[in-house]
Formats: C-alpha cells, structure tokens, sequence
C-alpha cells in the first residue's frame, strides 16, 4: 500500500514539473515574440515618420498617465463611462503586459 501511495506521488510531482517547465518554455517564447513585434512596429513607425511616432508616443503616454489617474483616484458614485473607463481599463492592461515583458523578456536568450 505505502509503494503505490509513493509512486503515486512521484508520478505526480514529474507531471506538475514537467507541465511547469512547458509554461516557462511557453511564455519565454511569447515574451520574445511580443517584445520582437514591438521592436518592428518601432523600427517601421520610425522610418516611415519620426514625428508621427513620437507624436503616437506622447498620445500614448497621456493615455495611460489619464488611466492611472482614473485607476488610483478616489471613485465617485456611479460607474465610469467614456475615456474614463477605456482609460482605467487600458493602464493596467498595459501595465501587465510591460510585467510580463519585464519578467520574461529579459530572460529571452534571442536577443
């Protein structure tokens, strides 16, 4: 009985550590596509216009200082319509996605 109970357990460790290490393989690579998509869309906004990209840049940049500003304010009564709401969703989405980029990206070796 104690034979099966341990093999059993050794079997399931395998298959959680394996399933991790496909994760990790998983995301690594979504990291370096996303972060090699990102590099292109720069290099092909640059050349086609530098003003263009540093105008996109700034209106990005006050789009998601205007989420943060909606996200950590105090809320008033009733709900978010709008810019508001578009804004409070897009800052921690974008925020996310420069975590993920943090964490996994600079681990990507295809650089």
């Amino acid at each position: 009985m104690g034979v099966r109970r341990a093999a059993e357990g050794v079997g399931d460790f395998l298959i959680e550590m394996v399933g991790e290490a496909v994760a990790e393989v998983l995301l690594s690579l979504l990291a370096c596509a996303l972060l090699g998509c990102l590099a292109l869309i720069a290099y092909l906004s640059w050349s086609f216009s530098p003003r263009f990209t540093i105008a996109g840049a700034g209106l990005l940049s006050f789009f998601l200082a205007h989420g943060a500003w909606q996200t950590f304010r105090t809320p008033k009564k009733g709900r978010r319509r709008g810019l508001a709401a578009l804004t409070a969703v897009g800052f921690p989405a974008a925020a996310m996605t420069a975590l993920f980029l943090l964490f996994y990206g600079t681990g990507c070796d295809c650089l």
